[in-house]
């Protein structure tokens, strides 16, 4: 069997993305920098009034997971994603879109009726990324789309902080655990979202619950966990869940911590037009780290140069050439040596 780097379990969007104002936002009432789950026809009524206002951007295969996998594979790691969707045009195009980049995915043999999810990302002028999210069929996401096989062989379980938001989800996140922890593979956790955390801390408590072996979060998401704005602080708090935490920064890198040293990772400048995917390319990028065994530093330098090369367009993935060219680039720097 092909070995396997990473199994992913996380929602399934088909993400579309808009430029908008802010005036936008403050007149429909949308909580900006925030992911908030709508229904089927609120989501129907916001796309046209944003197709009003001007062309859809990009869409792609989405979720929080799903962006982590694709910038793993796109830097030649093995992953395989454990979601769900509908039998539908976005359930075909959201499984076509993965496999190009050499994701395997469970749903070869599901034909689910339903509505695949979808992923509305308003960007402001300052790159801000604000979501409208509904879920679809993959609020229905449960043990029955988990890959015990796949899980068991591999050396990460990747767990997205979205799933929280269902609990037959949850129900799923506790199982995968269960086999992870059975089998040797270790677990890595995204929080996905500072409204995850604010709105739905008993189930981000679920996911660290026995402790995991990664854990990453932005700097808003570890002050609401840990009740500090000292990142400092919060490091050393959330080490008591996680083996390994990574804090991203945003423009100001990231802050690293494996219970015997932190790392510094600094900030690359670039001109930020969309923030979406930020985080997830950084974890992609840093897992893929891992499971190569680069150095903490190596790590946290490949993850914060493909999170900046992300921000640095609409979007939430870089091309494959792209991701290629910046691995080469930065093997070359001392933190790889």
């Amino acid at each position: 069997m092909e070995p396997i780097d990473i199994v992913g379990i996380g929602n399934a969007l088909v993400d579309q993305e808009f430029e908008v104002t802010d005036e936008f936002l403050q007149q429909h009432q949308i909580e900006k920098g925030m992911m908030t789950l709508i229904e089927d026809e609120d989501q129907e009524r916001l796309i046209k009034l944003l197709a009003q206002r001007g062309e859809l951007k990009k869409q792609s295969g989405g979720g929080s997971a799903a962006n982590s996998l694709v910038g793993f594979a796109q830097f030649g790691g093995k992953a395989f994603y454990c979601c769900k969707v509908a039998d539908d045009h976005a359930g075909k195009f959201y499984c076509e879109d993965l496999e190009q980049v050499g994701i395997t995915t469970n749903t070869g043999s599901q034909k689910h009726e339903g509505k695949t999810g979808r992923c509305l990302v308003m960007v402001t002028p300052d790159a801000e990324r604000t979501m409208r999210t509904y879920l679809g069929i993959t609020a229905d996401l449960s043990v029955d789309e988990l890959d015990e096989d796949a899980i068991a062989r591999a050396q990460y379980l990747y767990i997205e902080g979205y799933l929280v938001t269902s609990m037959v989800a949850r129900e799923a996140i506790v199982r995968a655990k269960e086999i992870a922890r059975a089998n040797g593979t270790k677990i890595a956790v995204t929080c996905s979202d500072p409204a995850m955390v604010k709105y739905f801390r008993d189930g981000i408590d679920l996911i660290l619950d026995g402790g995991v072996d990664v854990l990453f979060c932005n700097e808003e998401e570890a002050g609401i966990l840990t009740g500090t704005t000292d990142v400092q602080e919060a490091l050393q708090q959330l080490q008591q869940h996680a083996d390994l935490v990574a804090i991203t920064l945003g423009k100001n890198g990231a802050l690293l911590g494996d219970g015997e040293r932190q790392v510094v990772i600094p900030g690359v400048k670039v001109k930020a037009v969309d923030t979406n995917g930020a985080g997830d390319m950084f974890a992609g990028a840093m897992m893929y780290g891992l499971t190569r065994n680069y150095s903490l530093a190596a790590c946290g330098l490949l993850a914060s140069h493909a999170a900046a090369e992300v921000v640095s367009n609409f979007g939430p993935r870089l091309s494959l050439d792209r991701q290629q060219q910046l691995l080469i680039r930065l093997q070359h720097e001392p933190e790889f040596n």
